[in-house]
């Protein structure tokens, strides 16, 4: 048998080697974004360490706390309780007793943020005793202070002109909160939803919401400062105050755009955002282009809900399996969401609507669901 010739063995050799490493490339061209160890299940997101950074604790009595206590050990969450409603102060002043007690009694699972009362406005010691109940929460612990959307939608000077997240009276509070380090809570303004008819909102979500609450529904109450005003006042605050550390609520009121979110974020380096109430806006933009967005911004992206327990009429008694499932189901959801490529369905969207999750690698469902939160929040 003729053997092949030394050339033609170092020919073959090259052609093979040509040929593996034409299929590698290939490989790594068409294999998915997230390599294999990079990935969680969610199983495994539920069990590791989580902040929800944006819910709300009502009153309960001894046995709903017990088993809410047990449910927030089962998820491994951690919950930020926020105290919100400066134009009732007795509402606010029992929110902030129950939020420090709370915390003080279970600090492995309950923190809080405190808030200030805009109730006496206009007075000449408002911002003085705005700084003194925000002093008083931090020494009980909070970690945050709210600012609600009462300024820019509710509250008003004597002649009727709405008072915005950018008028210099807030300074003394903004400047005070800077200079010592604390964050900033910021839900300004509303969806853009808000501000058209219901039927051609984007969500069933806010369709149900703002039919409850038309009060703050803006199409029915034009004397409201509009979507892009509320918008342009907050972002005037963040350019006045480039040292507050500033969380905004519900994707910062830019949940219909990712585009427009980024251009802050990127302006705005002191500026982060909560996901709160508004994940199902992410899910109704182009999964692909959410992806990116969710990927390049991990260090300025806060998980969170909005979702409420022992709130409302029956809170004090009955069963609260029911509610706790109802948990349960929304941090499933959103795992499940979030970490994999499954495909959900979105009721909070329209019957029969579906999206694709996003598969986030690990090190950004870490931050996202932990390690911003703390970032974002010292002491928490």
């Amino acid at each position: 048998m003729l053997l092949p010739s030394r050339a033609a063995m170092l020919r073959a050799v090259v052609l093979l080697t040509a040929v593996a490493a034409a299929v590698a490339l290939t490989s790594r061209a068409t294999a998915p974004a997230i390599a294999q160890g990079d990935a969680m299940t969610v199983d495994q997101v539920l069990k590791m360490p989580k902040i929800d950074a944006h819910a709300h604790i009502g009153g309960m009595s001894p046995g709903h706390l017990r088993a809410f206590l047990a449910f927030l050990e089962k998820y491994n969450l951690r919950w930020l309780n926020i105290s919100v409603g400066g134009m009732d102060w007795g509402r606010l002043s029992r929110q902030i007793g129950s939020a420090q007690a709370l915390h003080a009694a279970h600090p492995e699972r309950i923190a809080w943020a405190t808030s200030f009362t805009v109730t006496n406005w206009g007075q000449a010691d408002w911002a003085e005793s705005a700084n003194a109940t925000i002093d008083d929460g931090f020494a009980g612990g909070a970690v945050a202070v709210k600012i609600w959307k009462d300024v820019g939608m509710v509250l008003k000077d004597p002649d009727g002109k709405y008072v915005m997240a950018d008028d210099p009276r807030l300074d003394p509070v903004f400047g005070a909160l800077a200079k010592q380090n604390r964050t900033l809570v910021a839900h300004l303004g509303e969806p853009r939803n808000c501000w058209l008819p219901v039927d051609q909102m984007t969500v069933d979500g806010d369709r149900r919401y703002f039919a409850a609450h038309p009060e703050y529904h803006g199409l029915l109450n034009p004397e409201i400062p509009n979507y892009e005003a509320q918008i342009a006042a907050r972002d005037r605050m963040l350019e006045r105050h480039p040292n507050l550390r500033v969380v905004g609520c519900h994707l910062g009121s830019l949940e219909y755009d990712v585009d427009e979110l980024a251009k802050r974020l990127d302006k705005y380096p002191n500026f982060a955002v909560d996901l709160s109430a508004r994940i199902v806006h992410l899910q109704i933009q182009p999964r692909d282009k959410v992806r990116a967005f969710l990927v390049k911004y991990q260090d300025r992206l806060l998980y969170g809900t909005d979702v409420q327990f022992g709130l409302g009429s029956g809170a004090a008694g009955g069963d609260p399996a029911k509610a706790l499932a109802r948990l349960g189901a929304t941090y499933e959801s959103d795992a499940t969401w979030f970490a994999t490529d499954q495909e959900l369905s979105l009721e909070n969207v329209r019957a029969g609507f579906k999206s694709r999750g996003v598969a986030l690698p690990e090190p950004v469902l870490r931050k996202i669901y932990y390690e911003n939160a703390r970032k974002w929040y010292p002491g928490l």
